[in-house]
């Protein structure tokens, strides 16, 4: 059983919406994507890589899932994102108007009481459980990798200069790496799916506290508001989108084999 509500909104800086949402409750599946890019092209590039994945890979997941293994799930995440990515790299080279277009990703498949989850860019998945709010990806951009060497603190890094370069993306290189981890689910667990325009906007203790509001307790729509709303209150520097999803798992199924994608 999932409950999904996703958003996305402009923001107070910019007239036009570089992010992507989908989702795809029948197939447990949530898919986000924040743009780069000239003029609209980054808009073209997550609006590609969500379309795609909610279609091809959430026909799979309808069709081969409850037959299938975590580890044949992980792969179809690879496969279907390294087909977005071979698309909007294509589309970049032979179109001068979205020449170096890419887009973050964060793709997120609920199922047997797991989290399958992957992620390019620093767009993150986060996890609230028991009150506590853990970040669940870790930002593919330069200022984590400033962090990880020790050369800023975390607390140094909210006043850098260096904030939204990212170091892996889908579509600027023929080939990109899907991180991917999995997770176990609690029947308390709330998961938000979120673009740099909201966790730039807020920090971890600022959205843990809307998610643990009795609104988020009884909607997600309103929950996905306010934090927007939150966001754009903070100033709403870039597009804000989220996505709020509440998982139940069920019994592990067999595996078997099923590969529809081409590589």
């Amino acid at each position: 059983m999932v409950d999904m509500h996703a958003a996305v909104d402009a923001g107070r800086a910019r007239s036009n919406n570089e992010d992507s949402v989908a989702i795809d409750p029948g197939a447990a599946l949530a898919v986000l994507a924040d743009g780069m890019g000239g003029y609209n092209a980054g808009e073209v590039a997550a609006n590609m890589a969500t379309s795609f994945i909610r279609t091809e890979l959430g026909r799979w997941l309808r069709e081969a899932s409850s037959q299938a293994s975590d580890a044949e799930v992980r792969r179809a995440m690879d496969i279907c994102v390294d087909n977005a990515n071979r698309a909007i790299y294509s589309a970049s080279n032979t179109h001068p108007q979205y020449a170096g277009m890419g887009t973050t990703l964060v793709v997120a498949v609920f199922r047997d009481g797991k989290l399958l989850l992957g992620h390019v860019g620093d767009s993150r998945c986060y996890r609230l459980r028991a009150g506590r709010l853990q970040q669940l990806t870790r930002d593919h951009s330069l200022l984590q990798e400033q962090i990880d060497a020790g050369l800023i603190t975390p607390e140094q890094a909210a006043f850098s200069a260096n904030k939204n370069l990212v170091t892996r993306a889908v579509g600027v290189e023929d080939t990109v790496l899907l991180e991917t981890h999995q997770h176990d689910l609690q029947g308390d667990d709330l998961f938000l799916l979120c673009s740099d325009g909201l966790s730039d906007m807020l920090d971890d203790a600022q959205i843990a506290q809307l998610l643990l509001a009795p609104d988020a307790q009884e909607s997600l729509e309103r929950t996905s508001r306010a934090l927007i709303a939150a966001a754009n209150d903070a100033g709403g520097k870039d597009n804000i989108s989220v996505i709020l999803v509440r998982a139940s798992g069920g019994a592990n199924a067999s595996a078997k084999s099923w590969w529809p994608f081409r590589r």
